[in-house]
């Protein structure tokens, strides 16, 4: 017992040295996982159109620092969104990122600090603040109202129902 714990203690000293490099504790389907795209220092990946695709998504999203989600309410059930414009900026307000999400995930690899994201669909814009720690993963969730073809009719006897 007590040489499986000096064995962990010394595969974990090493690891957390660089010496030794653990592979990756998710099994990530990659043939699921859109292309990883890169602008000027950030890489990123969007998607998520599909089961498959966003199964690779959420599984692959512990690997990046920012999860950004788009959904528009609807009836009966909310529905996620894509072709939608995605701008990060950092503090000094300079644009990190400037692209089209084409699918409700997005995925990116962001330093250590404090952002200001914008999202806009159907010249609806959205924005928060997000403050990414190392080591660290942040989520945001921007949401729409419902357009007029996800409210329910007025006269629809189903529309009360929840």
């Amino acid at each position: 017992m007590k040489r499986n714990a000096l064995a962990l203690a010394v595969v974990l000293a090493l690891s957390a040295t660089g010496i030794i490099v653990a592979p990756p504790v998710l099994s990530i389907d990659l043939a699921a996982l859109p292309p990883e795209e890169i602008r000027g220092n950030i890489s990123y990946v969007t998607g998520g159109v599909g089961e498959d695709e966003a199964a690779a998504l959420k599984r692959a999203s512990a690997a990046y620092p920012l999860q950004l989600q788009f959904v528009q309410k609807a009836w009966p059930r909310d529905e996620f969104l894509a072709d939608v414009n995605v701008r990060i900026r950092d503090h000094s307000k300079s644009v990190l990122l400037d692209t089209v999400s084409r699918g409700p995930f997005l995925l990116a690899k962001l330093p250590a600090g404090t952002y200001q994201v914008e999202a806009e669909h159907e010249g609806v814009v959205k924005r928060q603040t997000v403050a990414i720690r190392a080591g660290k993963h942040e989520r945001a969730v921007f949401v729409w109202a419902p357009s007029e073809e996800t409210r329910p009719m007025r006269n629809d006897p189903l529309a009360s129902v929840n």
